[in-house]
């Protein structure tokens, strides 16, 4: 009993040192230690279960090689100029595509150095940079270091957005392994190589190679390999034509990390500042006209998603001239806009800017301003239509119209002078005095019209050109009057084809409708040609005979100048974007220099053209000694009161027998005249046949019976055009 007993309390006694061991510290970490380790492998058996159905899904839901391989984002448009050069490619180029065995080795080794060092080792996602990717998130960094694999970008690229957060880094996990699995690692590298973007529009390394080297990614070098695979983590910062030496110093670190990884030999000595980068012929300004014409593809085509070619009408030599022309005029602080039209509406050139980098707003298509007295392009029409000709008399006098007072720029008036001064020298009391005698309601019909399609306002200030327009419209309007009166409608895109050639869309040109009378288009180009020649347009003189009109606004806001020359109508525009004062700025300075430096070159290659200004008025408009000289006299028979004929300009008596008596030879008037004959029955007192005997009329009119004396009617002359 006694040994059964001293078991007991030893055994007792162990299970108390036993509990009291596990009541420790250390015994219940130890404990919580292992459930962790349950609890975690678990989840993590969960976890693993879980990305592996969500990878399966990802696999069997995902396209095939050659799917991925015919994908293509968006649409390219090439723009090609009158002449077919071309001029802006938009959208994306996909260059062609290079199998795994046609991409330079040296192309496939910078890009793994510089972006994915362990591309052949890991499964799609690099353990390194994954774990600091998630510390940083967690950490609170809003922005993932760009740790992404090679993989996992073109994922991204193929898949996703650039979101850049834990729920898109997830799903971008998931879909790289999904590729590593589905596909090989030279198929991923093939597909990467020709889908990743590398800035200017450029989507692979045969699209890069071409648009910054000029040759196919099969030929490049060492060198150029390296500018390329430096373009992928920031294209529009490192892209060569943006910034070359951003780009060579990129491409320096590309080398230095090929070296250091052993893909190229640590003694050879590459300068990529050596590489002749492809020439960029483009110019920034071309942009103002493609942003124009291309939103017009919409109404033009059906929706396609092809690569297209547009053809369009600008001509680069001409777009050249213009944007040095506004560059070299416009006043320091200021912007200036140029539009220029062909005789059939198409447009030559087009800038709506100093700057398309600095600033891509459209000054020559969008912007509003007041074209001051340009605007007297419409008041003169409607006078000319109403019955002025440039040679009558008018008045230059203080006048004032519904409480409204103009005055002159020199603060004087000159008195009676003629209408082709008055427009000349752009006086405005005699513009608002044909304003408000035509009707400013009229005024603003006319500019309707010819084009203008911004609000109108009716006021009698408006005559000075008080409404704001765009310079395209103005334009437009004078290029109506170099047409002899006829619409022009501008147009900028002549055709539109596949890449292949494939026709879908061709210009037709517009019908075209009389505006004004073929009489005031000669009698406006009349008034256009005198403010060039001796008025306020003076400095947009070429050599060769110019028609146009200047326009400034008050402060000198705004400067105008439009004309036309040998077909070629241009319209210039300067001001601030503010609307704020320019020193010195007025349309016959700044914006009339500018028209002639473009126009110089515009007009060298066509002939010489003379305006017809020859008025060729209207009947109701012509007094009598007009309607004498009105086409050849031969081709005009007169007749007195009674029906005979006589000769133009000859006495009374001297008439002409309608039955082949020839008119009196010269001289005749010298010789004495022959007795008049007795009157024979059917003719008159002087022997002229008559048309109906006095017996017939008396009867007819109710006159004197035969034998009275009959009073002499007043002499009366009728023109007669022979049918």
């Amino acid at each position: 009993m006694d040994k059964r007993g001293s078991r007991r309390k030893k055994a007792a006694r162990s299970e108390t040192a036993r509990r009291a061991a596990a009541d420790k510290p250390q015994g219940r970490f130890g404990s919580w230690l292992k459930r962790l380790a349950v609890w975690g492998g678990a989840l993590a058996l969960l976890g693993a279960l879980f990305i592996g159905l969500a990878v399966a899904f990802a696999v069997r839901s995902m396209p095939s090689y050659y799917q991925l391989k015919a994908t293509q984002n968006a649409q390219t448009i090439v723009v090609r100029a009158r002449d077919g050069t071309e001029i802006v490619e938009l959208g994306p180029s996909f260059g062609q595509w290079l199998t795994h065995d046609q991409i330079p080795q040296v192309m496939k080794d910078a890009m793994i150095s510089v972006e994915d060092r362990r591309y052949y080792s890991h499964f799609g996602i690099d353990p390194y940079g994954l774990t600091r990717a998630v510390y940083e998130g967690v950490t609170g960094d809003d922005r993932i270091s760009a740790t992404s694999t090679i993989t996992q970008q073109l994922a991204r690229n193929v898949f996703l957005n650039n979101n850049r957060s834990l729920d898109r880094k997830a799903r971008e996990a998931i879909l790289a392994l999904a590729l590593e699995w589905k596909f090989s690692k030279e198929q991923i590298l093939e597909l990467y190589l020709n889908k990743v973007y590398f800035g200017g529009g450029a989507y692979g390394v045969d699209s890069a190679s071409r648009k910054f080297f000029s040759h196919p990614a099969t030929d490049l070098s060492v060198a150029e390999a390296a500018i390329i695979a430096g373009l992928v983590k920031a294209p529009s910062r490192y892209s060569p034509t943006a910034d070359v030496d951003a780009a060579v110093g990129r491409a320096s670190v590309v080398l230095r990390l090929m070296k250091e990884q052993g893909r190229i030999p640590s003694d050879v000595t590459v300068d990529p500042s050596a590489v002749r980068l492809k020439e960029e012929k483009g110019q920034n300004s071309v942009r103002y006209f493609t942003d124009w014409a291309l939103p017009q593809l919409d109404m033009l085509l059906p929706e396609t998603f092809e690569p297209i070619e547009v053809w369009t009408t600008l001509d680069v030599g001409m777009q050249r001239a213009a944007t040095a022309a506004i560059q070299g005029n416009t006043p320091g602080g200021a912007q200036g806009a140029l539009v220029s039209l062909d005789r059939d509406g198409a447009i030559l050139a087009l800038v709506g800017g100093t700057d398309y980098v600095e600033t891509s707003f459209n000054r020559a298509t969008d912007a509003l301003r007041q074209p001051g007295s340009s605007w007297k392009l419409f008041v003169y029409l409607a006078a000319l239509e109403a019955g002025y000709t440039p040679g009558d008399r008018v008045v230059d006098t203080p006048v004032t119209i519904d409480g409204w007072s103009p005055r002159n720029s020199s603060g004087r008036n000159v008195g009676e002078i003629d209408l082709r001064t008055a427009f000349a020298y752009s006086i405005n009391t005699v513009a608002a005095q044909l304003g408000n005698e035509v009707g400013f309601g009229t005024v603003a019909s006319m500019a309707r019209r010819f084009g203008v399609t911004t609000p109108i306002n009716t006021y009698p200030s408006m005559v000075l050109g008080s409404n704001e327009v765009r310079l395209l419209d103005m334009t437009r309007a004078f290029a109506a009057i170099s047409a002899e009166g006829q619409s022009v409608e501008p147009y900028g895109i002549v055709k539109v084809t596949t890449a292949e050639g494939e026709l879908l869309y061709q210009h037709q040109n517009a019908r075209r409708s009389q505006l004004v009378p073929d009489y005031v288009a000669a009698g406006i180009t009349d008034l256009l040609q005198t403010a060039v020649n001796t008025g306020t347009g003076r400095a947009a003189q070429i050599g060769r005979p110019v028609a146009g009109k200047t326009g400034t606004t008050s402060s000198n806001k705004d400067g105008y100048f439009v004309g036309f020359s040998s077909g070629i109508t241009t319209g210039v525009w300067m001001g601030r974007d503010d609307n704020a004062r320019v020193a010195g700025l007025q349309g016959g300075t700044a914006p009339a220099r500018a028209f002639a430096a473009y126009m110089r070159y515009a007009v060298k290659d066509r002939p010489v053209e003379e305006f017809d200004t020859d008025l060729q008025l209207p009947e109701w408009q012509l007094e009598p000694d007009d309607e004498y000289m009105l086409g050849d006299p031969d081709d005009y028979y007169f007749i007195d009161e009674q029906g005979n004929l006589i000769e133009p300009g000859r006495e009374d008596g001297e008439r002409r027998d309608p039955f082949g008596d020839a008119f009196p030879q010269p001289g005749d008037g010298d010789r004495p005249r022959q007795p008049q004959a007795p009157q024979q029955p059917g003719r008159g007192a002087d022997g002229a046949p008559q048309a109906v005997g006095d017996d017939f009329l008396d009867e007819a009119t109710g006159g004197a019976s035969r034998g009275t004396p009959r009073p002499s009617p007043s002499p009366t002359v009728t023109v007669i055009r022979p049918q």
